[in-house]
């Protein structure tokens, strides 16, 4: 975790500043960085303004969620244009987050920080008040093209305004904790705005969020740059977008349409794409992202760290969801209240572990949460599904915890690992890590419960003589289908349907679990064996 220590000095221990220096802008000199001495509490001032994009960037990935019902009938979309609305911001801003972290590395992490912020915030009114399906598209990936710039950009300025890793490490989860609080109010803020005012008010509320950060973080927040940049290389940011769309794309048509020659030939292509970049990069001299950081063992397991927890999550969350809604007929923001406790766990977890890496290495830290992880799934893959929720929300807290754990550790060990003027592209490399392990999630373990229902479905005999050929064969593709189903037929043959398709969910579950609990426990003996060398903090 000290690694930090050999290339960045603490600015509050330089004896040869300057009058200029003295300001609130840390300035790198070329010999390393170099800061004024602000106060602490300047320093948690300036964190609590960088919460306000990481809870609207929160906040605003899982409340409009609960919009797209409202939407789809205030703008008569079509379920394309439905999907869209959903895709447009992921797909722009997984395309861009190396770029932009690479561009704050250059232009100043607090520029690029105030650019987005007041772009995010006048995007999502002009959006708010959408006419028509494609405005509301076109805003959403504007909203992408802007939310690539915040989150990179706080993480980043977090390394460089807490240089101490003790105190680095506090901030970190203190970070990570803000951004699992605004997932969980996001289903619940989202739902009321909705119930109360109209769809756009989702949007709309990134305006008085961000007033703060534009307020008062130019005088608190300390700008922050690589001394030698380089120039912008536009062929490397074409590249980074042909390498990440066509994944994330791909993933996605995976995850909700199933494996296909199409989306998988579109992620061979982003692929190909990601070869390229990677040649360029090493022919650069001022490439738009160092791969060598890769080379660090500890940079690149911290990275599969941070995938592996955010994978292990959604996939839980996927099939948690739809337990809870078609088995035990919650309403979706009954069963994401149900959820909230798990991810206080997260939030808890991430600042009770700070002061544990002083006692133990990180680095079995790290393994442990991972360890959690797969409990987690160890109670769900020989657990009795069938007594109520109690034991999939039991088991969703233990993940919680662990996760929570693995991914504040994590963190800190990616920022602390890589030299101060490169803690842009860092930090822009772990949120497309949790962009990318989010999606895994969903599309891996997705597929698989998907297949093992279908394979496992047994639905009762004289179907076909009650009800259309469709409807059987979509009842046959998906749970949802199989619970609309029953609702149409009488009693005994609807509880004969309803018990088919829980049976072959909950087979379903048991597989995926298990195969997720062998991922996970492999990750903690990776995590283990590579990091056990990591220091404890002093």
């Amino acid at each position: 975790m000290n690694t930090s220590r050999n290339t960045l000095r603490d600015p509050r221990t330089q004896s040869n500043s300057t009058a200029a220096e003295m300001s609130p802008v840390i300035a790198h000199t070329p010999a390393g960085a170099s800061a004024a001495p602000n106060a602490p509490w300047r320093d948690w001032l300036a964190l609590g303004l960088l919460m306000f994009p990481v809870l609207l960037i929160a906040v605003d990935n899982t409340a409009l969620t609960f919009a797209l019902p409202a939407i789809a009938l205030s703008l008569e979309t079509t379920g394309v244009q439905l999907l869209w609305i959903v895709d447009a911001y992921p797909l722009v801003l997984a395309g861009l987050l190396v770029a932009m972290g690479s561009l704050g590395d250059r232009i100043g992490r607090r520029r690029l920080l105030i650019i987005g912020s007041i772009g995010f915030a006048v995007v999502s009114a002009a959006t708010a008040f959408s006419p028509g399906p494609e405005w509301l598209i076109a805003g959403r990936g504007a909203l992408g093209f802007f939310g690539a710039m915040l989150m990179p950009s706080t993480l980043s300025l977090i390394r460089n305004i807490f240089p101490d890793p003790n105190r680095r490490r506090l901030a970190v989860a203190i970070w990570a904790a803000g951004f699992s609080g605004g997932a969980a109010l996001g289903p619940i803020f989202g739902g009321w705005l909705v119930e109360h005012f109209w769809w756009g008010a989702v949007l709309l509320v990134a305006v008085p969020i961000m007033v703060p950060l534009l307020a008062f973080g130019p005088a608190f927040i300390p700008e922050s740059r690589d001394p030698a940049p380089g120039r912008v290389d536009v062929p490397s940011i074409v590249l980074s977008l042909l390498v990440m769309v066509p994944v994330v794309y791909g993933i996605k048509e995976i995850a909700t349409q199933g494996i296909d020659a199409v989306p998988l030939g579109i992620i061979a292509f982003g692929v190909a794409m990601g070869m390229a970049f990677i040649r360029r990069q090493q022919r650069l001299a001022s490439p738009l992202l160092d791969v060598s950081l890769f080379r660090n063992r500890v940079f690149s397991t911290a990275i599969t760290a941070n995938v592996l927890a955010l994978f292990s999550f959604n996939g839980f969350i996927l099939f948690l969801a739809q337990h809870l809604q078609l088995l035990e007929g919650m309403s979706p923001s009954a069963a994401g209240v149900a959820m909230i406790p798990a991810l206080v766990a997260t939030m808890a977890s991430g600042l009770v572990v700070v002061p544990l890496v002083r006692k133990i290495r990180p680095g079995f830290v790290v393994a442990g949460g991972l360890a959690m992880s797969a409990s987690g799934y160890c109670v769900v893959a020989f657990g009795n599904h069938s007594s109520g929720p109690a034991l999939l929300l039991g088991a969703l807290i233990i993940l919680a915890l662990g996760v929570g754990t693995a991914e504040t550790i994590s963190n800190d060990l990616i920022l602390g690992s890589v030299p101060a003027e490169k803690s842009g592209a860092a930090a822009a490399i772990s949120e497309t890590g949790y962009e990318v392990g989010s999606l895994l999630g969903t599309a891996v373990l997705g597929s698989i419960l998907t297949a093992s229902y279908q394979h496992n479905l047994r639905l009762p005999a004289g179907l076909a003589d009650v009800t259309s050929g469709t409807a059987v064969h979509s009842a046959a593709e998906t749970l949802a289908a199989a619970m609309e189903l029953a609702g149409t037929l009488p009693a005994p043959l609807a509880d004969a349907v309803r018990a088919a398709a829980k049976t072959a969910f909950d087979s379903g579950v048991h597989i995926t679990a298990a195969i997720a609990l062998v991922l996970m426990a492999a990750a903690a003996v990776l995590a283990a064996v590579v990091l056990r060398k990591v220091p404890t903090a002093e």
